[in-house]
């Protein structure tokens, strides 16, 4: 029988678990967990109170047993345990990330993507109505549209609008407090407030901002606690005129498990959707893309991709990555041929390389470990190869954000963006950066004898 309490096992438990979350959650669940008993039948994990104990088991059990049958070969049950005989540990602040989760306020400096600006959306029917709202609420902020609610399915361009209101209220509105956040990292904060007995700075810290943006808010109906606190800042800031903006992958009415009253308050201000663009707006999106990119696409290729992505943006920015990147590892110059081998084989350089593959290189090069590249380190010798595999992974796999982000100690999609922004910017200004990310290349065809 394995015994979870082995040294080897728990550490091995909880490294499961850090590659299936994020490293706020980890570190606000995970880490003040006990190992007691594991048989074949039951595992039994101590955690710190009851707090802990209904939240583990309403939203991580089935993470918890998944993880548990990873490492132990078996299926035991989930049981928590209280232990009263033993002193509790006080839970513990998460640690400092590389971007920190936190909302981030002018003045401490926004976490924003470069590129998402009103200047680099481009318009359509299926978001025309999104975009006129968003640029009318950063030009009047808390009275033209307040809130504006915008909706639509993954990859349509949601983020891109909040942020780009952002970029406007921190030049147009420089001694205005903005925080821009996931509805994650809002509920995460409320928990971890709770845990440190702290509700008021909390409170005081949010419901004093001029402007809240808000992504995936969807996230709150399954956290009532939060849904209560969400609701109270709402008002506070709405009566005093301070803008809202909230997305979400559905309309109001269509989120179940939110408080009625919410969603009344959502739907009171403009509901604005995004539907996926059309195939002369996918057109007007690659070009500019590569306009971004500052790369030269040939019409027919344009053309290709956008009849053979329809689904939305995201996909979009992701195909003509692949191409430019199968196109990079076989120097040649883009073509209507590389790009259906790039995107339809999967068995062209780029479908093979794999994340391993990329570690491998990237660190033989650099001369660091897999571990230093998915620990917390934020020293330039770390940070740096991180980014690179990031890029490379970004570029020539075809794994998602989320994906990637979780190979190197559970990092979110934003990480994985920024990196990714971070290394093609340096290529192009760095002639030594860019030498060395043709070596790379060259090393990952070479490694496999492509």
């Amino acid at each position: 029988m394995t015994l979870l309490t082995e040294s080897t096992v728990w550490p091995e438990f909880l490294g499961a678990i850090r590659k299936r979350v994020s490293q706020q959650q980890f570190a606000t669940w995970f880490q003040n967990l006990k190992p007691v008993s594991c048989g074949p039948e039951e595992l039994v994990v101590r955690v710190p109170n009851n707090f802990f104990k209904e939240w583990l088991a309403q939203n991580y059990l089935k993470l918890l047993q998944e993880c548990a049958a990873q490492v132990t070969g078996s299926h035991p049950a989930i049981r928590f345990s209280l232990d009263a005989t033993a002193p509790v540990p006080a839970p513990r602040e998460p640690e400092p990330l590389e971007f920190p989760p936190e909302p981030s306020f002018v003045g401490q400096g926004l976490r924003l993507n470069e590129h998402y600006t009103f200047e680099s959306f481009v318009v359509g029917p299926s978001n025309q109505l999104a975009h006129a709202a968003s640029v009318a609420v950063s030009q009047s902020p808390g009275r033209t549209y307040n809130p504006l609610f915008l909706y639509g399915a993954v990859g349509l361009g949601k983020s891109h609008l909040l942020q780009a209101i952002c970029h406007v209220g921190r030049t147009r509105f420089a001694a205005r407090r903005i925080a821009y956040l996931s509805c994650e990292t809002f509920v995460n904060e409320f928990i971890s407030a709770i845990q440190r007995n702290d509700l008021p700075s909390f409170r005081a810290r949010y419901r004093q901002l001029d402007f809240l943006f808000i992504d995936d808010i969807q996230f709150l109906s399954r956290a009532e606690r939060s849904q209560e606190e969400f609701f109270h800042t709402f008002n506070d800031l709405y009566n005093a005129q301070k803008q809202i903006v909230i997305s979400s992958d559905q309309p109001p009415q269509d989120l179940s498990g939110l408080q009625e009253r919410l969603t009344s308050r959502f739907k009171s201000g403009l509901v604005a959707r995004i539907d996926p663009p059309g195939y002369e707006m996918r057109v007007a999106i690659l070009h500019r893309k590569a306009e971004l990119r500052q790369v030269e696409i040939p019409g027919d290729v344009i053309e290709f991709i956008a009849n053979l992505i329809t689904s939305n943006i995201r996909e979009l920015d992701g195909a003509i990555t692949k191409v430019l990147g199968y196109a990079s590892l076989l120097g040649k110059p883009i073509t209507l041929e590389v790009a259906r081998t790039a995107l339809h084989e999967p068995a062209s350089p780029v479908a093979a390389v794999t994340i391993d593959e990329i570690l491998r290189v990237v660190t033989a090069h650099f001369n660091v470990r897999v571990a230093d590249l998915q620990s917390k380190k934020r020293t330039r010798s770390i940070v740096l190869p991180r980014q690179v595999c990031m890029y490379l992974a970004r570029a020539l796999t075809p794994l998602s954000l989320e994906e990637i982000g979780g190979y190197f100690g559970g990092r979110d999609h934003s990480t994985v963006l920024h990196a990714e922004a971070k290394i093609a910017e340096d290529v192009r200004n760095n002639p030594t950066l860019s030498k060395t990310m043709d070596q790379l290349k060259l090393g990952l065809t070479a490694s496999s004898g492509r």
